[in-house]
């Protein structure tokens, strides 16, 4: 084949020294050697001053710039089967290339960063951009505020303190852009520590022991703080709110998210910060009631309410009784109530809000949590209502103990006992008695039928209230041996059926 017009072809300048021109080859000639094409780039004006020449293998081509600056360079692409040409027209002051900056540097505050380079000094005013990578994945671009070369800064501003951040930078010439150079390597960068932004979440459980009461206080970050670095330790100072007494404090390395402290039956003020290395955080407060006053809520002298709560497919469904005195609630319950301790955990939520549903990885079905629900002013809590729960209800673990059979010759009085505990896998709601002849199906009246998995059947009479323990079959028939047994049920329902008692009618 005859050689194809080159593509794209095009001149530029890195140095104002050296034009290089580059192209791309138009197709296969499917001729080698001596005969492959070869290129040859000269001044259109006077085809016989050649610039420079290049074979197919490189596809660019470089010559001195001198004193030109507008030139007329034509390509000439050659082999014995012919050749083709491409022009380009161009004054070398706007086809400015820079050249990729290096050596960056930076200096840094807690929110922004300057960062320095260097490149090659050209004479031409650059125009500069940075590129910086956020660690969520975001980026931003930011452009040189001073178009003046020498500067070779830019200062980028409202980055969060003591964090990562990747830059690079790219230039262009300033008066006659044409193309960004390509990006420098990129600079990792962590801004300085500041000071931490917003408070601790913080909370508390209180045990009565002789003389006053043992505190242990509980603290976590929340999504609201900011740590702004490294955090060192965290204060916590306690003080009687009734007179002038000198406050106590403690200082506890990082790794603690816990404290106990002993106070008396006063009441208290207590403050928790965190320090990182630049100051502390805000602190936070709570306010510990005298011993009289922990027992139930300040403002009211009700009894506190008991009441069971049900799962859901996200967690547990927690509900109250909202107040107008408070301008906040918290939910408190155990992760593990079996484990001593139990790992406390806590909830917060706004003034107008009476249902939650609490969540955690922990919850596992068949097992009993408790919840506190407190309402708080001014940073003092007071105990509202108790909730029980499960996230998922199982069946009982055992049968109940069947203690009494009084027969007649057409019925059956059962009494049995059954003891719950909060290791139970759910609520007891009730209890199930079935009977059926050993010999024949069951149709006793005023019952319900219920098929086995073996498809045979029995009667089923249900008692609703877990509290009674005593029920009489009626309208047996005198002189028949019976099966029948006693199942307490949840709201996970009831284990399968399998052991019986026999039980002999007598003649009428």
């Amino acid at each position: 084949e005859p050689p194809y017009t080159p593509k794209d072809f095009s001149c530029y300048t890195q140095d104002m020294k050296i034009v290089t021109c580059t192209w791309r080859q138009g197709g296969e000639t499917y001729l080698y050697g001596q005969n492959s094409p070869q290129y040859t780039l000269s001044e259109t004006s006077s085809q016989k001053m050649t610039l420079c020449k290049a074979s197919s293998k490189q596809c660019s081509c470089s010559w001195d710039i001198g004193q030109q600056r507008i030139w007329n360079v034509t390509v000439t692409v050659e082999n014995p089967l012919g050749k083709k040409t491409a022009t380009d027209v161009f004054d070398v002051n706007h086809r400015m290339y820079p050249t990729a900056p290096f050596h960056l540097w930076e200096e840094c505050t807690d929110t922004e960063v300057t960062l320095h380079w260097n490149y090659q000094n050209n004479g031409i005013e650059l125009f500069c951009q940075t590129e910086v990578l956020r660690p969520d994945g975001k980026v931003e671009l930011h452009n040189s505020s001073d178009v003046a070369w020498r500067h070779r800064r830019i200062t980028v501003r409202g980055l969060q303190p003591h964090t990562e951040y990747t830059a690079r930078v790219r230039c262009g010439a300033a008066r006659h852009f044409w193309r960004w150079s390509e990006w420098s390597r990129p600079l990792t960068i962590r801004t300085k520590e500041g000071t931490p932004l917003g408070k601790l979440d913080i909370w508390r459980q209180i045990t009565p022991v002789l003389g006053g009461r043992n505190v242990t206080l509980f603290w976590k970050q929340t999504r609201g703080f900011q740590a702004n670095g490294r955090i060192t330790s965290y204060e916590v100072t306690w003080k009687k709110t009734e007179d002038d007494s000198k406050p106590e404090s403690i200082s506890l390395s990082s790794v603690y998210n816990s404290t106990r402290i002993f106070i008396d039956n006063h009441s208290y003020r207590i403050s928790i910060l965190a320090k990182n290395n630049v100051n502390f955080s805000l602190p936070s407060v709570l306010i510990i009631s005298k011993a009289t006053d922990n027992s139930r809520s300040i403002f009211s002298t009700e009894e506190v309410k008991e009441g069971q709560v049900n799962g859901t497919d996200d967690g547990i469904f927690i509900f109250w009784e909202p107040r107008s005195i408070y301008d906040s609630y918290i939910i408190d319950w155990c992760n593990f109530p079996r484990l001593q301790p139990c790992d406390l955990q806590w909830k917060k939520f706004g003034p107008n809000t009476s249902s939650a549903v609490v969540t955690s990885a922990a919850f596992v079905t068949g097992v009993r949590y408790k919840f506190c629900v407190y309402g708080s002013v001014a940073d003092r809590a007071s105990l509202l209502e108790k909730k029980t729960g499960y996230l998922r209800e199982l069946p009982p673990r055992l049968d109940p103990t069947v203690r009494g059979v009084d027969l007649t010759y057409n019925s059956v009085t059962l009494s049995w006992d059954y003891h719950t505990n909060e290791s139970e896998p759910g609520f007891i709601r009730g209890y199930h008695v079935y009977v059926s002849p050993i010999q024949g199906n069951c149709n006793l009246k005023g019952s319900k039928k219920h098929i086995l998995s073996d498809d045979s059947e029995l009667c089923k009479y249900t008692i609703e209230n877990p509290e009674e323990k005593r029920y009489t079959v009626e309208h047996l028939m005198s002189n028949t041996k019976y099966k029948i047994v006693v199942k307490a049920f949840t709201g996970g329902g009831e284990t399968p059926i399998f052991n019986f008692r026999y039980i002999d009618t007598p003649y009428n």
